[in-house]
């Protein structure tokens, strides 16, 4: 019934492929797809590309993702959608590789030239951050100012504008409902203290620690991501509880 799809192809070609089989009726209403691994492995891709496939067709609302059970099919025909939806031009891991890439490179120059009232707008976003994790809005807009108040350390209006719009991709209906199955307060608790990290080696002035706590930082989020993704997802006999106690491990 499913097609293997071509080597590299991105997750994009995997949720179209699903979405024509629900439209043609090869997928019915209400039907239970194949556990993850399973899927993952009859269209010949990486777990994290069907995830991200997954969540495009649960923002479309093809299907409906229910943890600790399995992913069903909720509609047949593309007359049904709404129109609103957006697909994102990239998904979460090619969005965190870039934010690594260039946050990393900036933290390394904001170590060298912060200032104590740099520091000190860095302290106030993190301690926003700390009273608001339960709020999955307001610990974004905190999450938003500590990572552009590197960025301005640098002085460079190019770089803060950059690293404000890498990290407002994630406002999209896509992200907001990955968002919805594994970010937490303790996935923020967890973000809350690798923030510090960077901080304190900013602070320091120390160029090479600031950018490895940077890597840390997105490095980790990818991966508690990845995994909590996975334990959300699978749908498998024994997993459910293993999912809720999971949830909220990852902190992006």
């Amino acid at each position: 019934m499913f097609s293997a799809v071509e080597s590299r192809r991105l997750y994009r070609q995997v949720a179209d492929q699903i979405r024509i089989m629900i439209i043609r009726g090869e997928l019915a209403i209400g039907q239970r797809l194949p556990a993850e691994r399973d899927l993952a492995e009859r269209l010949s891709v990486s777990r994290p590309t069907l995830r991200e496939a997954l969540i495009v067709l649960e923002v479309e609302g093809y299907i409906n993702i229910r943890m600790g059970s399995g992913i069903y099919v909720t509609r047949k025909s593309a007359a049904e959608a709404t129109g609103n939806e957006r697909e994102p031009l990239e998904g979460p891991f090619e969005l965190l590789q870039a934010r690594a890439i260039i946050e990393c490179a900036i933290s390394e120059e904001a170590a060298k030239s912060a200032r104590p009232q740099d520091i000190a707008v860095l302290d106030e976003a993190l301690k926003a951050m700390s009273g608001v994790v339960e709020d999955a809005r307001a610990v974004l807009v905190a999450d938003r100012a500590f990572h552009t108040g590197i960025a301005a350390i640098v002085g460079n209006a190019t770089l803060v504008r950059v690293t404000g719009e890498l990290f407002d991709m994630r406002m999209t209906p896509y992200f907001e409902k990955l968002a919805s199955h594994f970010e937490g307060p303790v996935s923020w608790r967890t973000a809350l203290e690798e923030h510090r990290a960077i901080r304190d080696a900013i602070a320091a002035g120390n160029a090479a620690g600031a950018r490895a706590a940077m890597r840390t930082h997105l490095t980790n989020s990818q991966k508690r991501f990845s995994e909590s993704f996975g334990e959300e997802f699978s749908g498998e006999e024994g997993r459910g509880h293993a999912a809720e106690s999971n949830k909220g491990n990852a902190g992006i």
